[in-house]
């Protein structure tokens, strides 16, 4: 544990990568599978995760996303992209997934299936939107705590036009709203930002026992 808070005192919100510096494909999928593993409300990871790696499209992202640089020159760009519509169909393939990792019949999980079909498809599209949203917040931390065990940084961003992400990226058709984005990669030396003692609340204001 003492790893673990000495990695978050060294992690911060990089302004400046170093665009020659790329990422190992070990390391990648390491990450990836952080992500894969994060934890989700029941489980069901309502998100998808895009890897932009054309450089042409991570240049049209650029304005999108307030003309940061990290957008063009961090190693790797992921948006999460929340799904708009968690219905019947989604859920009972969750089900059945489960069913066929833990191989067991399906019925075993139909009841959990039906629970989650009464209270998750009879909320509001607004409703579901903001929860399936959140979801990917979940999925951004443990991408920030394996990254930065492997001394790789990440700045995650919400300085975009969703909309505009979604009409270059083609997701509102796919039924995906860009949620987040994280630039992934290393910290240039000039990003004097590095060197900037962190700031949060003390522990006294920040937690009350009850």
């Amino acid at each position: 544990m003492s790893t673990f808070i000495e990695n978050q005192n060294w992690r911060y919100a990089t302004k400046k990568f170093n665009s020659e510096k790329k990422i190992s494909d070990t390391d990648f999928e390491i990450l990836k599978d952080a992500i894969q593993l994060s934890s989700s409300s029941y489980g069901l990871q309502p998100y998808k995760v895009l890897i932009i790696e054309n450089e042409e499209i991570r240049k049209q992202l650029q304005p999108a996303s307030w003309g940061q640089s990290q957008i063009v020159d961090a190693s790797h760009l992921l948006v999460f992209a929340n799904i708009t519509n968690v219905d019947e169909e989604y859920i009972n393939n969750f089900a059945q997934n489960v069913a066929t990792t833990r191989n067991i019949p399906f019925e075993n999980v139909k009841g959990y299936a039906d629970f989650m079909i009464g209270k998750i498809t009879t909320l509001t599209p607004e409703d579901q939107a903001v929860w399936t949203a959140k979801q990917t917040y979940l999925a951004l931390g443990n991408l920030l705590n394996a990254a930065a065990e492997l001394k790789i940084d990440v700045t995650p961003m919400e300085g975009f036009d969703p909309n505009q992400y979604n009409e270059i990226l083609g997701l509102t058709e796919k039924g995906l709203h860009a949620s987040l984005v994280a630039t992934v990669g290393y910290r240039h030396h000039e990003d004097d930002t590095q060197h900037y003692i962190k700031v949060r609340k003390p522990k006294s204001e920040l937690f009350e026992t009850i």
